[in-house]
């Protein structure tokens, strides 16, 4: 089995619009951090640590070393993530949103399909007409529940500031092609399905028309659909012939919840080229 890994990581060294940081404690560092939390439960313990008092030593532990321990304070559409209707809107098709942590399990594992896409330029976006052209060039029809994977190669400038400013977007009406045929997640190797800001905010400030605000992500409010952003690593996939798994972590009422995306390579992959 083949297992492909089309996640991008929770990276505190990589440009990002969101304020991401990860504190580290060291194993060494470890012990401190142990006593301090179990001594400053109370007063008198708080008063003991403080005076230098230990309730555990460092020569306690084998190799002088406790546990390490990291805290992640990160957006949840950081790293590899799924996005679903309360991302999108308090409402979607005139109920109340759903968050991410109501994402139906069985719609996380599915066929994988990639289209090429990657001719689109960064002031472009992906219309229906597109992938109706992509999927006859690998002749292919799609089926209910299938997750199309959108593939621009835009992963390869994550770390810099290019990753937010040069991917296309996906219109509307590529997003209804695919909700048409069935499907319930589709997924983009882009930091989002809208074109990147700068796009977005020149023609809104010239024609002052909302509509060039989000139009993708608003277009969620009045169909229900999930998408994954920033995959990675799907010039290596296939057009077809392999599974995707997407399963998000389920963290309460958000709109959005990382994912580590594989695909899984069935045996005869390679004839799907």
């Amino acid at each position: 089995m083949n297992i492909i890994d089309l996640s991008l990581p929770i990276d505190d060294t990589a440009f990002e619009v969101h304020d991401l940081k990860i504190d580290r404690t060291s194993h060494k560092e470890g012990v401190n951090k142990l006593n301090k939390v179990l001594m400053s439960r109370t007063p008198d313990g708080k008063a003991s640590y403080e005076k230098g008092e230990r309730m555990i030593k460092k020569e306690d532990l084998p190799d002088e070393e406790f546990l390490s321990l990291e805290m992640v304070y990160s957006s949840v559409h950081s790293g590899t993530h799924l996005d679903y209707s309360f991302h999108y809107g308090s409402k979607s098709e005139g109920r109340a949103s759903k968050t991410a942590d109501e994402i139906p399990l069985e719609w996380c594992f599915n066929d994988g399909i990639k289209l090429n896409l990657t001719h689109k330029k960064a002031d472009e976006v992906i219309t229906g007409e597109d992938i109706e052209e992509a999927l006859k060039n690998i002749n292919y029809q799609l089926k209910p529940f299938d997750i199309v994977l959108l593939y621009t190669g835009s992963d390869k400038l994550f770390g810099g500031p290019e990753y937010f400013s040069d991917y296309p977007g996906v219109d509307e009406s590529a997003i209804t092609y695919l909700l048409n045929k069935g499907i319930r997640i589709f997924g983009v190797d882009t930091m989002g399905i809208d074109r990147p800001y700068k796009f977005m905010m020149k023609d809104f400030q010239e024609s002052k028309d909302p509509k060039h605000l989000w139009p993708s992500h608003f277009f969620g409010r009045k169909r229900e659909f999930i998408h994954i952003e920033r995959l990675a690593n799907l010039e290596v996939l296939p057009d077809f012939g392999f599974k995707v798994i997407c399963f998000p972590v389920r963290i309460r009422k958000t709109g959005a919840a990382w994912s580590r995306v594989v695909a899984i390579l069935n045996s005869d992959s390679s004839k799907a080229n």
